[in-house]
């Protein structure tokens, strides 16, 4: 037996090199931050989640009892079950005219595996994807991770954080790959109208190499009556080089039963679904006969809860530009507000310290007014702030108190 002093020497442990660069979610140490405050003892109100306050409907819920007691608590084919792909075909053919076959559709734990999935079937090293910031943030990672390369486009808030035609032609590559599209927005709540996303696809259209993700997760949250549109609507000639992107996690508060679904061409969803038959295989068997109930059942609920959203919208846009120092535009869509925090670089607060960065700012924000927001050089744009608001009257109205005071204490 080695005597301790002959053992093999320990070596530290090595990160692969494709995540050597990353680290945890911002937003989530945000979260993990706030919470430990909270534990302390300091009454933070956490603004960062994107997750809906409501519960996941009734209906919804006992749909997945009723699963549980029939014994659906097995494997399911590895795409979802027909019946889900049926639900997901209906909503497509009944709410955005679109025509999708079932080998056309996955099922898989999340949007965000969705996404996930594509780019490991079709990025190869130095492969590009087109992105416009402010972006989602694992959008960068999970591109990375592939092997790709995100090519980042800044969005101007003056053009309401959206792409122009010349800006995604002046992007274009012949490594260009993907377009990656988020209508509505997170974190900027940006729609695109039908004549704003037209000059974009006509881009696409005279570049048969590039395809395009549609990431339409907030599809039911738009206001102000402006009705979704989408692409391969507008432009069907792109149906076969376009992967449509959803799931029941933001319309139907059912962020953590992890149910996505994807639509696209049939050899890009086999892909797919070779990707995740050595992951995770089949999405819950139970989240499956929930989202069902979700997609198929009374949208009424939806409805009304997208009419709480929007009298929170207006609430807090009205608040922050109350705020000397800070702009906030009002979002078309989703339930975040990304307002511009440059008023109040260079200002020094009580104790000292110059607010250097919307980092910086939403550090002081943090701890010394209890308020948890995002910064949003964690989405690629400065200086910004991302607020969720998708929490509850009281919280948001006592947030913007506490940033209103925390402002007018800047020096």
């Amino acid at each position: 037996m080695n005597s301790p002093s002959t053992l093999p020497e320990l070596h530290p442990f090595q990160r692969a090199e494709r995540i050597a660069a990353m680290g945890i979610s911002e937003i989530l140490r945000i979260g993990a931050e706030a919470t430990e405050r909270r534990r302390q003892g300091h009454p933070v109100v956490a603004l960062g989640a994107g997750e809906p306050d409501f519960d996941t409907p009734d209906h919804v819920k006992e749909a997945a009892i009723r699963a549980i007691q029939a014994g659906e608590t097995k494997y399911t084919p590895l795409e979802g079950t027909g019946s889900l792909k049926a639900a997901i075909a209906h909503k497509l053919s009944h709410e955005n005219s679109l025509i999708y076959t079932q080998p056309e559709i996955i099922a898989c734990a999340g949007a965000k595996q969705v996404i996930y999935n594509a780019f490991m079937a079709t990025l190869n090293p130095g492969d590009e994807v087109i992105i416009t910031a402010p972006y989602w943030t694992s959008y960068i990672d999970m591109i990375s991770i592939a092997g790709g390369v995100p090519r980042v486009v800044a969005c101007s808030e003056a053009n309401g954080f959206r792409v122009e035609a010349a800006e995604l032609e002046a992007a274009i590559t012949p490594r260009t790959r993907w377009l990656l599209l988020n209508s509505p927005s997170n974190p900027s709540g940006a729609a695109y109208s039908a004549a704003q996303l037209q000059p974009l696809l006509d881009v696409l259209l005279r570049h048969p190499h590039v395809w395009l993700m549609s990431d339409d997760i907030y599809e039911h949250l738009i206001y102000d009556d402006q009705p979704f549109v989408s692409a391969v609507q507008l432009a069907p000639e792109l149906r076969d080089r376009t992967l449509l992107v959803n799931g029941v996690s933001k319309a139907y508060a059912m962020t953590g039963w992890r149910l996505g679904y994807g639509a696209g061409p049939r050899p890009l969803i086999s892909a797919m679904a070779t990707v995740q038959s050595q992951s995770t295989s089949n999405p819950s068997s139970v989240s499956q006969a929930a989202a069902i109930a979700a997609l198929t059942g009374d949208q009424a609920i939806v409805a009304e809860r997208r009419a709480l959203f929007q009298q929170r919208r207006d609430i807090i846009v009205d608040r922050l530009n109350q705020i000397d120092g800070i702009v906030c535009r009002q979002p078309e869509g989703a339930f975040y507000t990304f307002s511009s925090c440059a008023g109040l670089i260079g200002r020094t607060t009580p104790q000292g310290d110059v607010i250097d960065s919307d980092m910086a700012f939403c550090r002081y924000l943090l701890h010394h007014c209890d308020t948890a927001v995002v910064p949003g050089s964690c989405f690629g744009l400065a200086p910004y702030f991302r607020i969720s608001y998708a929490a509850s009257l009281e919280d948001i109205t006592l947030a913007c108190d506490r940033i209103a005071e925390g402002c007018a204490a800047l020096g």
